[in-house]
């Protein structure tokens, strides 16, 4: 009896791995941007060289139906070089919502609602950490760990809640094994959104990120709103570290007008203050996005003052981006 259970456990086996591989097929999608990029900054310590690049990325999707009506997804999305790779696989329960499993550079949780503020293009504190000197980096930013759990819900009255959970990870690895250190710790949190009102979008997060050497509490609360081309946001970002006396306030605002169903322009400003400093990090940029079908145009240009809570540390990042989707 021992035997033949080995042998039927065996063959099942077999077809559970034949149906996985013959079930379904992924499709294959692609795109190209190229882009000038230019960094300046008094703690620049970088070479000035090739301004231009030209990123390429790979996406493959597939998806089929259960028995039970729900689906499941996966998509792998890469860069050629393989560096900034990140993967989904998505439940969808329909009615019930949706559990991903997001690995490398996922949003999760709170994360859903770290910077609602309206653009064209970037966030403004995007590429202010890029200069190669820590000091140079923008505090206030929410990251809760990249690759987790996430469950959405959504109701017919327009109420959106994300629920995220991040086991302590420092990246994904595709079999789970030593994908962080001891050192770190779990990240969890919640994102509230309501869409019930015209036009409006009130949403509130909270929730706890890991470190390496301190848990840190977070709170995230604001709203935007939209009334025929204008759209306008504005929100707060508190980071409570529960070892060190260096909480964040982090105050942000945007602005965009859609100028045609093709071109949009935004600006927008963000303020953070640190517990014991009487200096406030000052971030402000502009953009602009333009779209014909699958090509788009893109620019931003931002600028950061009294970085990390220091004064006489800035930096400016431009960047213009030609996409092209296939």
């Amino acid at each position: 009896m021992i035997n033949v259970k080995k042998i039927g456990l065996t063959a099942l086996a077999g077809s559970l791995v034949a149906v996985s591989a013959f079930a379904g097929e992924l499709s294959v999608s692609g795109g190209a941007k190229m882009g000038y990029t230019a960094d300046t900054g008094n703690e620049d310590v970088q070479n000035d060289g090739n301004r231009f690049g030209l990123q390429k990325s790979i996406s493959f999707n597939g998806s089929g139906e259960l028995d039970n009506g729900h689906t499941v997804s996966l998509a792998h999305n890469m860069a050629v070089t393989g560096a900034l790779s990140s993967s989904i696989l998505t439940y969808d329960m329909g009615d019930m919502g949706k559990l991903k499993y997001l690995n490398t550079s996922g949003t999760m949780g709170m994360e859903v609602i770290d910077d609602m503020t309206p653009t064209a293009d970037e966030e403004v504190s995007n590429g202010l950490d890029t200069e190669g000197s820590a000091n140079e980096t923008a505090v206030g930013q929410v990251s809760l760990g990249g690759t987790g759990f996430n469950y959405t819900y959504s109701s017919m009255d327009g109420v959106q809640v994300d629920v995220g959970y991040s086991p302590k990870t420092a990246a994904g690895n595709d079999d789970g094994s030593n994908s962080g250190t001891g050192g770190l710790r779990s990240s969890s949190s919640i994102a509230i959104q309501y869409t019930g009102i015209d036009g409006a979008n009130l949403f509130f997060g909270t929730g706890e990120a890991g470190a390496a050497t301190s848990d840190s509490d977070i709170d995230i609360y604001g709203f935007t709103y939209a009334f025929g081309p204008i759209t306008v946001g504005a929100q707060r970002t508190d980071i409570d570290y529960t070892a060190a006396s260096s909480d964040l306030e982090t105050d942000m605002f945007g602005v965009s007008f859609a100028v045609n169903d093709n071109l949009s322009i935004s600006y927008g400003q963000s303020e953070t203050s640190k517990e014991g400093s009487t200096i406030e990090q000052e971030i402000s940029g502009m953009s602009i996005g333009y779209s014909m079908g699958a090509i788009s145009l893109n620019a931003h240009k931002n600028k950061g003052e009294k970085l990390d809570n220091t004064a006489n540390n800035e930096s400016e990042h431009t960047e213009i981006s030609l996409s092209f989707a296939f």
